[in-house]
């Protein structure tokens, strides 16, 4: 598949596209305020939730909001860097492109920080910006391990001091002191001790299922790709394969944890026994190609997406299929496809008000 790579040409955006950037990122602006104003409420709740306490918001909720509507700001500021590199920049609008940008950043950072999120959201995210401001930091393969290996060895498990913590923000704000404690109970060797790296126990375990009672056929990958339905039309739509074998280690084992991971190999077996470890590396490296195709584009939003998606890979490894596939789809859609709805609309609408001008 990398053949196709090699005389691959990446497309110019359209020049309708970049003379109207400055309105669309205006209304991925004022789309960011209404989400900013209609989910108030429930960002006040994260806020007040410790880690904990489960959400009182069902999971397509929280998918809606977090996964969604909380993209908008990254995508306004990956619309903004794309002006600021374009050749040909009125002032006024240059001027208008960089208050909004420290606007989507503002509400970025209350959308998407340790006390509302967890780590594996809030990575892709960050480490994508850093990539939109400072690719160097990642153009060849020895920066890019050598970043990860400090980002996961260090950064990431000390993270969990937050984005784990048993107090909420308002018991952190008022005693500081509640993270020192919290560090003293384990700090980074900590997340080498428990569940964060399950993977090769899970494959195991998901072995012991299917041993019991036999292959999806299919059933569990459907769930994933059509998680967006909810289970009030679906009455039947399976549980993340992560929770069924955790279920299943509860009641043949006596285990009384179900929130596993579950490795793609694991979810590739489930499905579809060996035949399904052979289809689903296949799938992915086509996959690859695509992202290696939109990382060379000269659209921002594909590029960033690209990115994007190298970094969440490593939860999508990790699984289970469900979660790493609708965390990304979500993000893909505030990213990708409401900018190329708002351009169409936006289209539509000069050449209608055209048409009307030129007949009165």
């Amino acid at each position: 598949m990398k053949k196709t790579i090699k005389n691959y040409i990446p497309k110019p955006i359209e020049s309708s596209n970049q003379k109207y950037l400055p309105f669309t990122v205006f209304m991925v602006l004022i789309l960011s305020f209404i989400v900013f104003v209609a989910s108030y409420n429930f960002v006040q709740i994260e806020f007040s939730r410790p880690g904990w306490v489960k959400s009182p918001n069902s999971i397509g909720v929280l998918l809606m909001w977090k996964k969604l509507f909380f993209m908008l700001p990254f995508t306004g500021i990956i619309l903004c860097y794309q002006y600021f590199k374009k050749e040909k920049k009125r002032k006024n609008n240059l001027i208008n492109i960089l208050l909004f940008s420290f606007l989507f950043f503002i509400i970025l950072l209350w959308f998407k920080n340790p006390f509302t999120e967890k780590r594996n959201a809030l990575g892709p995210i960050y480490l994508s910006l850093i990539f939109l401001i400072y690719p160097r930091l990642f153009n060849t393969n020895l920066k890019t391990i050598s970043f990860l290996f400090f980002i996961m060895i260090i950064v990431f498990p000390l993270s969990a001091i937050i984005t784990h913590s048993d107090a909420s923000f308002i018991e952190i704000y008022n005693n500081p002191f509640i993270l020192i404690e919290q560090m003293k109970g384990g700090g980074v060797s900590k997340a080498f001790n428990t569940l964060n790296y399950d993977a090769f126990p899970n494959i195991i375990a998901t072995i012991d299922y299917v041993h019991k009672y036999g292959f999806s056929y299919g059933y569990q990958l459907l769930g994933g790709l059509l998680f967006f339905i909810p289970r009030s039309l679906w009455s039947s739509k399976p549980y993340s394969t992560g929770q069924v074998v955790g279920e299943h280690l509860i009641s043949d084992f006596g285990f009384n944890f179900s929130n596993l991971s579950n490795p793609l190999v694991s979810e590739s077996f489930i499905n579809f026994g060996f035949l399904g470890i052979i289809i689903y590396p296949i799938i992915l490296a086509y996959i690859f190609i695509k992202m290696i195709k939109w990382l060379r584009s000269y659209n921002y939003l594909k590029k960033i997406m690209a990115f994007y998606f190298a970094m969440h890979l490593i939860f999508l490894l990790r699984g289970d299929f469900t979660n790493g596939y609708s965390y990304y789809i979500g993000p893909l859609v505030a990213v990708v496809l409401f900018v190329e709805i708002i351009e169409i609309l936006t289209k539509h609408y000069l050449i209608y008000a055209k048409r009307n001008f030129r007949t009165k």
